[in-house]
């Protein structure tokens, strides 16, 4: 029987695994092998946080490919021609992948589906990655959505995840193939950063599952009303293992139906609903990771660029408590709870006006659950230029989000250990305290004294840029 390639990217997992199962249904041998070929992302390689979770990921995945006789062949790029080679030793006709949509992957995929094809290689590539393929739905116009609430009504209506793939118990590997050591592919920093993150994340597919027990259990039945505050554990924190594959969303969507409750799982399902959103925005709008889907905010006068406000906001400097808590918590862990992200994200575009880019670019280093179309909708949503976007006069005001969401500081206090003795009426707002007081709780002379931006005037300068923008 013929032997089958099955070239995983950001599908790591063996459970409801479609090219995995196409593969088995030939009945050949398999061989599962992952190309290392960041160059052929384009301008948006993965960045730091991302190759750490890679790492681990990988190596979760050999393991679990060789608790049942196969392994994980790794291999560097180009792509095709590792492929090709791979072909040749295995003796495969076939090959089978996942699809993925960032814009630069998938002109690649189209490519190289084409020269292997040419090659005499069989091809089929499967939907793992989402529920929805981004050109299944469709306004009655027949174009594109553009606005969330329309896109999750169509969704949600047609949303039937059906039973999902088994994990096979064994797979028929084959033998003796090349392979390169994971470590040897360079992924963790050598400058060793990374302890939060492993005391934080258990990436790989059994993890995943684990995170989703655990959620079902204990958060989804609160998820409504607990996902917004920061200092409980009411998120899923699954965005990374979504990212990368170890779990996908149809396991999630079928093991929330499975609970029978669906009022109490609703509201995760459309958190799940604006991850697909985001990729049939990215998908129809490609250029959406540079540019604003709102062209009129090409000529926004944001200010000029500010290596040191820059680095007081990525280092959790900035004298806001709870900007400052969600920057630490992102350095530390790779992560951060989503209402921070809008808070933060705001604080930079808004009060600081600097280009939605920079932050961008620094969650996509930072981030283990950097994804190209969630990265670029919620920054073009929070800076009021895509699509579905907050007004741009809406300005989130750190203090009273703190105060609302974090209402007796743990949050700030876990992250911002320096502010420890200031009184718990004006932690999110140090600067208010008399100077006395202020050195009573050991913060005269830091940042938490005096932030680098009054929040006040810097709203009426963020608004003032916006009426100028619209009046060219």
């Amino acid at each position: 029987m013929a032997t089958t390639i099955v070239w995983f990217r950001r599908d790591l997992r063996l459970g409801d695994n479609p090219a995995l199962a196409a593969a088995l249904a030939h009945g050949g041998p398999v061989v599962c092998a992952y190309v290392h070929a960041p160059e052929e992302e384009g301008a948006w390689q993965p960045g730091a946080a991302s190759h750490w979770w890679l790492h681990h990921a990988l190596r979760a995945l050999d393991g679990d490919l060789r608790r049942r006789g196969a392994s994980l062949v790794v291999r560097r790029g180009p792509t095709a021609s590792a492929l090709l080679a791979l072909a040749t030793e295995s003796g495969a006709t076939r090959i089978a992948w996942n699809r993925l949509y960032e814009p630069a992957v998938a002109a690649r995929d189209a490519a190289l589906k084409q020269s292997l094809r040419a090659a005499g290689l069989e091809c089929d590539s499967h939907k793992a990655a989402l529920l929805f393929e981004p050109w299944e739905l469709q306004t009655g116009a027949g174009g594109p959505y553009r606005v969330f609430t329309p896109f999750w009504r169509v969704a949600r209506s047609r949303l039937d995840p059906g039973p999902v793939l088994p994990t096979p118990l064994r797979l028929p590997g084959v033998a003796g193939l090349a392979s390169m050591a994971i470590e040897d592919l360079g992924l963790l920093p050598r400058i060793r950063w990374d302890a939060g993150m492993q005391q934080a994340w258990t990436p790989g597919e059994a993890g995943a599952n684990e995170g989703l027990a655990q959620f079902l259990d204990d958060a989804l039945a609160d998820y409504a009303g607990e996902r917004d505050r920061p200092d409980r554990a009411g998120t899923s924190r699954l965005s990374p293992h979504l990212h990368f594959g170890e779990i996908s969303p149809r396991q999630v969507a079928a093991a929330i139906a499975a609970r029978g409750q669906p009022a109490r799982g609703e509201p995760y399902l459309r958190q799940l609903g604006w991850r697909e959103f985001s990729h049939h925005l990215l998908f129809h709008y490609p250029l959406t990771p540079d540019a604003p889907l709102n062209p009129q905010f090409a000529h926004f006068p944001w200010a000029a660029s500010d290596a040191a406000l820059l680095a007081a906001w990525q280092r959790g400097r900035t004298g806001v408590p709870l900007v400052d808590a969600g920057m630490r918590e992102l350095w530390t862990t790779g992560w951060m709870h989503n209402r921070v992200r809008m808070v933060v994200a705001s604080f930079l575009c808004k009060n600081l006006l600097m280009h939605w880019h920079e932050g961008a670019r620094w969650f996509w280093d930072t981030l283990v659950d950097a994804d190209l179309a969630n990265n670029t909708q919620g920054w073009q949503w929070t800076a009021g230029c895509g699509a579905d976007a907050a007004p741009y006069f809406r300005i989130f005001n750190p203090v009273s989000q703190g105060e609302r969401f974090d209402p007796r500081g743990d949050y700030v206090r876990r992250w911002l250990p320096e502010l420890a003795r200031v009184p718990a009426a004006a932690l999110h707002a140090p600067w208010t305290l008399r100077p006395v007081d202020q050195a009573a709780a050991g913060i005269d002379g830091t940042p938490w004294a005096r932030p680098i931006v009054d929040l006040a005037q810097s709203r009426a300068a963020a608004l003032d840029a916006y009426q100028r923008m619209r009046a060219r």
